[in-house]
């Protein structure tokens, strides 16, 4: 009965969804192209060879799967890889790691036609879905169709879990259907199990798995080195953030650079009305520029080794924060805000480490980043900590492989060598 009327509730907002494709369309045309995919139709598919299949909402959960789609197409010859998402940036991105040797879909709305045309299209082995993505409709159709459902690197927060309680009679059914749960943490854990998971393995995050890109780490070391000048980062700000972070600046001293990433791609434009340069028209900003747009994509690990240090947004508003582990990994002292409860192991881990500090408003975020800046020892001292924790919290990749050959009931006798993006 919840599943009949959630069903109906989604029907009725098929206007809504079309409109709003085509509204996001606007700035990533992307949005309006192969729309009947949304819903379940598709034109064509891997053939010839069974599938196993990973999707990936977008740019982050792509980035951090990536060596497991590796990893199991090392494993697994025998079989194609279908990966779906549902941002336009997020297929760039699974486009942008893994070219044509993956097939790369849509993945339909949760309705119910919709869900079962599209495992009668693609008939996969196995269904991989990244962190929180449990999808009602198409749980029980994967059920229904035989298809064994893990859910990778799942994180439930405590606010996440107070709505899913709310709607128990959708989501424990769906939860409960997943053959297993690899939870990134205990707390993650012990959520997930009260919301009706029947089988949880506790194997880490496999964003301390990603490897950067070595040549755009060289990249933005050479860009640093050329501008001759201290970079603050703000990465991955969202709506509101570059605001209150920049009037929080103190006066400018014609030297700091501030390098703005928006989360974002469709906020570009809006975000390019602070700067007076950005990287998509000019490589290096002119000596008077205080704010520089890094407005690409896929070019994190060239900011990320542009900066001196990084302050993280999407934690200055009650959004639950963005991937620090990025910035860990490159060996630049993080700072963040009050919310980073969709990454809550992680920035306690960072924490504890003394990876990172935490601040309580933006105010006070570019308080400690300044006091940073100046302090060119403990901007070191935090670097190597936060490399040492990545090091330290490698291996969840290999961990989810092995349990997917559990499900592929595939008998492995020796390991597979997870191999690195690139």
């Amino acid at each position: 009965m919840w599943r009949l009327g959630y069903s109906c509730l989604i029907l009725a907002a098929v206007p809504f969804i079309l409109a709003r494709l085509w509204w996001r369309g606007r700035r990533e045309p992307f949005y309006r192209r192969r729309i009947g995919e949304r819903f379940g139709y598709y034109r064509d598919a891997p053939s010839g060879k069974p599938l196993i299949w990973l999707h990936a909402v977008s740019v982050g959960e792509a980035r951090a799967c990536a060596r497991l789609v590796r990893a199991l197409g090392t494993a697994h010859p025998e079989c194609g890889v279908l990966l779906t998402c549902m941002t336009a940036a997020g297929r760039e991105a699974l486009r942008e790691l893994h070219g044509e040797s993956v097939h790369i879909a849509w993945l339909p709305y949760d309705y119910p036609g919709a869900a079962r045309r599209f495992l009668e299209h693609f008939r996969p082995r196995l269904a991989v879905l990244m962190e929180t993505e449990i999808w009602p409709n198409l749980v029980a159709a994967c059920a229904e169709h035989g298809v064994p459902v893990l859910l990778a690197n799942a994180r439930m927060s405590e606010k996440s879990a107070l709505s899913y309680q709310r709607w128990r009679g959708l989501t424990h059914p769906a939860i409960a259907a997943l053959a297993i749960v690899c939870a990134q943490s205990d707390k993650d854990a012990a959520r997930l199990r009260a919301l009706g998971a029947r089988r949880i393995e506790v194997i880490g995050n496999v964003k301390f798995d990603v490897v950067p890109d070595e040549a755009k780490r060289s990249e933005g070391r050479a860009w640093r080195a050329r501008l001759a000048r201290p970079v603050l980062l703000l990465a991955s700000t969202r709506e509101g953030e570059e605001k209150a972070l920049l009037e929080a600046l103190p006066p400018w001293d014609e030297n700091l650079l501030l390098l703005v990433v928006p989360r974002h791609p469709r906020r570009f434009e809006e975000v390019s009305d602070f700067a007076q340069s950005r990287r998509s028209r000019a490589l290096m900003p002119a000596p008077g520029d205080r704010v520089h747009l890094g407005d690409t994509m896929g070019e994190m690990d060239f900011y990320f080794a542009a900066a001196d240090v990084a302050v993280i947004g999407g934690s200055f508003a009650p959004l639950g924060g963005q991937n620090l582990i990025e910035a860990c990994a490159a060996g630049v002292p993080v700072v963040f805000g009050p919310s980073m409860f969709n990454f809550s192991e992680a920035a306690r881990l960072a924490l504890e480490a003394g990876a990172a500090v935490q601040a309580a408003d933006a105010a006070g975020a570019i308080g400690e980043a300044v006091k940073l800046l100046s302090n060119s020892e403990q901007r070191k001292k935090m670097g190597a900590a936060g490399k040492a924790l990545c090091d330290a919290h490698r291996g969840a990749t290999q961990k989810h492989l092995a349990l997917c050959e559990e499900l592929l009931g595939t008998a492995t006798t020796a390991a597979v060598t997870v191999s690195a993006p690139g």
